[in-house]
């Protein structure tokens, strides 16, 4: 029995870890593996191209899109530890109250 090369997965956890990136870059988690994925299943293709059925070029595709993905996701996390790490507690939580007051006003 054939093995299929389907991209649902890697399509699946790519889109996630694309909503995901506005969360500091969490999507990292995500996007990651669907890239791993994709990665071992053109590798295994590759090697035994008889025991796959399915086009590797849109294994290769989704490939792709989770490496995109991934990298806008390791540039949100990076820049959200780096905001972290420069901006003083004290900034955060005025925003934070401003914010509220806006919330509060707003009702």
């Amino acid at each position: 029995m054939k093995k299929s090369l389907n991209t649902t997965l890697v399509y699946l956890l790519s889109i996630l870890g694309l909503l995901c990136c506005c969360f500091w870059g969490l999507g990292v988690f995500l996007s990651g593996p669907a890239y791993l994925i994709a990665n071992k299943k053109i590798k295994d293709a590759q090697l035994n191209p008889d025991d796959y059925e399915g086009n590797i070029n849109s294994m290769q595709t989704a490939k792709t899109v989770a490496l995109i993905i991934l990298i806008i996701n390791m540039l949100f996390l990076a820049w959200s530890i780096y905001s972290l790490a420069t901006t003083d507690f004290s900034e955060i939580q005025q925003e934070w109250q401003k914010i509220m007051e806006e919330i509060n006003a707003a009702k």
